[in-house]
């Protein structure tokens, strides 16, 4: 393996999980897609196959997945601002609710 990471040019990384010089954000990334039900379990057919099938994780990850690091909004909604207006209005639902049912919060 290290041969062909050599040959393609690619420097390996011996880092290992929970070491400072791992990238969490990348790892947490991989893992989502990774076990994503859509995620391609045979090699690509060609470039373009991988292409699209990459553009459609993005818009995915970006767009329809909700993170919990940023309570449960998409980033395309942390990023244009309307997840502010999202989290008032949960937060609302949350204070009827506790509300209505004191016993159960």
């Amino acid at each position: 393996m290290l041969a062909t990471l050599q040959t393609l040019g690619v420097m390996a990384s011996l880092s290992r999980p929970s070491l400072s010089n791992d990238n969490p954000y990348s790892e947490s990334l991989s893992r989502t897609l990774k076990y994503r039900p859509a995620h391609p379990l045979a090699p690509f057919e060609d470039l373009a196959a991988a292409r699209t099938c990459v553009t459609t994780l993005v818009q995915w990850y970006n767009h329809d997945h909700r993170h919990s690091a940023i309570r449960f909004a998409t980033p395309a909604q942390r990023h244009a601002g309307p997840d502010a207006a999202l989290l008032a209005q949960r937060r609302g639902l949350y204070e009827d609710a506790r509300a209505q049912s004191p016993r159960r919060w």
